[in-house]
């Protein structure tokens, strides 16, 4: 996939135990299937993605919180202009499937 077609994914903080990102793109964006080594959770601030998780669809929109289960392939399509934080253990990874 096209990383320019891609939100970005930045880091804002990192503490004892946990790591926080930030999530933000534009409409029509994708983040390609990908997993969580550990739950992550997410607060969305502004706009709204479809999240497709085991086959269903959730609808992420501002005010919105999701946990992501560990190890779930997950794909992100943003709808709105998008920004979100997620939240993860330090030793938690965020691998993309191939």
């Amino acid at each position: 996939m096209d990383k320019n077609l891609m939100p970005v994914l930045s880091m804002l903080q990192t503490g004892e135990t946990f790591k926080v990102y930030e999530v933000t793109g534009k409409a029509g964006m994708a983040m390609p299937p990908h997993h969580s080594t550990k739950e992550a959770v997410v607060n969305v601030k502004e706009g709204k993605a479809i999240l497709s998780i085991q086959e269903k669809k959730h609808l992420l929109e501002k005010g919105s919180v999701f946990i992501i289960p560990a190890g779930q392939s997950h794909y992100l399509e943003l709808v709105e202009e998008f920004k979100a934080i997620v939240i993860m253990e330090n030793d938690s990874n965020i691998e993309f499937e191939v």
